[in-house]
């Protein structure tokens, strides 16, 4: 080996724990590291042995297809092998190879300490499934870009009839192995059945050029008539768990019913999309209540106290069926992931009303899983481009019922939204533990002051306490607070005492229609707001 290769390798192996040179043969030529704490053989004992005595047998297969598929000049791995030993400690270590111009032949492998692989071959649907959701989150984490890659070999169950056991068994292995080394270290490669076959790995090389590798890395005689073929879904995405894994097992279950359906979705947020429509047909009456836009609206008044109690807006609310609590059917579609789409069809209803008549101001409810789809801000911007007269007169309130696991991207879409004319209320501020840091982390415009504190205020005590120093600190931060439940004048008094800036309860209106709602105010204290012709509303 040249001075040249030597510092090459040393290079390399500033980087590893162990370094070793192939040769052409397959011989061990070089070896320099922490061997023997690595695999419990010290570097000279490895100069001459074959490679494949330093791989356990089990991973054999898909070493060898790593370093049949080396170019020179190119690289291949990492992949997590398990180095061969007395069985009584199992080692593994992350596997990186290098193919040096003009080296004869010779392979630089470098190897570092990593966890061991819980599989050593092909995994199922399911396991794949489970892998991909690991591989996703540890790709938003660290910055990893990931597709799932759909591989159908076509022609392989005629060959598999014409080959003898032994070499059908060889075959599978090679195969095995040529997925395995594709995929991302080594441990994210599945056998579908039928011919078909997915893996996870870093993206790249098109699905063509995939194709053509596993060809290349199967040596079957071309007279066989086997074909390769290969289609990718960028993982790449704001998706939550829940939404990546039904995304996958859509994915995965067309491609194992269709195989390489030209439809098949290429982004993560498609597959999302598809996926969550194929689970309201799947889900029943609430899916079949969401796609149908089949339920019902009501609207209870919120009105400005600094203003002589006029009508500052309505609260939009969603009933199914008759008039019970609504709850037990949107907790459900929060553990079904279905919110997404049934807040998008109560806001695409709100904009229909908005656009109906142009003297109402709306706010609609939206989950705290909703807020972190980019799906749901994109949906919103076209449905308000689609409607301009709409513009300007929407509120959304972020509801509490489900909790928002990532504040910054949250903020971030509701930046977004409010760029769009938007405005953001906090619902139910203090009635869950993580009221404040929503305060502190998200851009907001109003804060609705849950029921429970707005029942005691009228009695002083802590309560009148809390809601001074929090409306004293949303002053200060430019968020106007809105009381709910307000249910007398006494009540009402007392809010107003402390300095909030709107109400809302049974004082004012119970959920109802708008002819209802308008009925019911004007049997009430509370007036209306005049507006003049031709003037322009805005949320002031």
């Amino acid at each position: 080996m040249s001075v040249a290769s030597h510092r090459l390798l040393g290079f390399a192996f500033a980087n590893a724990d162990l370094l070793l040179e192939i040769a052409a043969d397959g011989a061990i030529a070089f070896a320099i590291g922490a061997s023997e704490a690595l695999s419990g053989s010290r570097e000279t004992a490895l100069v001459g042995r074959a490679w494949r005595d330093f791989i356990d047998g089990r991973d054999r297969a898909m070493v060898q297809a790593l370093l049949d598929g080396l170019s020179d000049g190119k690289r291949g791995g990492p992949l997590v092998v398990t180095l061969a030993g007395d069985g009584a400690i199992e080692r593994a270590a992350a596997m990186s190879v290098f193919r040096l111009p003009g080296n004869d032949g010779a392979i630089s492998c470098t190897f570092s300490r990593a966890a061991p692989n819980a599989s050593h071959g092909l995994h199922d649907k399911a396991g794949l499934e489970a892998v991909t959701a690991a591989l996703f989150e540890t790709g938003k984490a660290t910055g990893l870009d990931l597709e799932l890659a759909f591989i159908e070999m076509g022609g392989l169950t005629s060959l598999r009839k014409v080959l003898g056991p032994a070499s059908a068994k060889d075959m599978e292995l090679r195969l095995a192995g040529a997925l395995r080394a594709q995929s991302h270290g080594g441990g994210a490669a599945a056998d579908l059945g039928g011919d078909r076959y997915a893996l996870v790995r870093h993206h790249g090389e098109s699905g063509e050029a995939l194709a053509q590798r596993l060809m290349h890395l199967l040596a079957v005689d071309p007279a066989h008539g086997v074909k390769a073929m290969a289609k990718t879904l960028s993982l790449k995405g704001d998706a939550s768990p829940g939404q990546l894994l039904r995304a996958i097992r859509y994915s995965l279950d067309n491609f194992i019913k269709d195989g390489l359906d030209a439809t098949a979705p290429t982004s993560l947020n498609e597959a999302v999309s598809r996926s969550v429509r194929r689970t309201l047909v799947e889900v029943g009456a609430l899916g079949q209540a969401v796609a149908d836009r089949n339920f019902r609206l009501v609207y209870q008044p919120v009105v400005d106290l600094k203003k002589s109690c006029a009508v500052h807006h309505h609260e939009v609310l969603v009933r199914f069926g008759d008039n019970a609590s609504p709850f037990p059917m949107i907790r459900m579609a929060e553990e079904l992931d279905l919110i997404e789409p049934l807040d998008i069809a109560v806001i695409d209803r709100t904009i229909a009303k908005l656009v109906q008549d142009p003297t109402l101001r709306l706010a609609a409810n939206i989950s705290g899983r909703t807020i972190t789809s980019p799906a749901f801000v994109e949906a919103d911007r076209t449905m308000l481009a689609d409607n301009p007269k709409a513009q300007g007169r929407l509120l959304l309130e972020l509801t509490e019922s489900a909790a928002i696991e990532d504040l910054a991207l949250a903020d971030r879409h509701l930046q977004a939204l409010r760029a769009e004319g938007i405005l953001i209320c906090l619902d139910d501020f203090g009635a869950g533990a993580a009221s404040l840091a929503y305060l502190q982390q998200l851009s907001l415009d109003i804060v609705k002051i849950d029921g429970r504190y707005i029942r005691e205020l009228q009695h002083g005590g802590r309560e009148s306490t809390f809601i001074r120093h929090l409306v004293t600190m949303c002053g200060e931060l430019g968020v106007r607070t809105l009381a709910e439940m307000v249910e007398t004048p006494q009540a009402e008094e007392a809010v107003r005492r402390a300095g909030v800036d709107y109400a809302q309860g049974w004082l004012y209106g119970a959920p109802a229609d708008l002819a209802a709602t308008a009925a019911g105010l004007a049997n009430t204290n509370v007036k209306p707001a005049a507006r003049r012709v031709g003037s322009v509303d805005s949320w002031g």
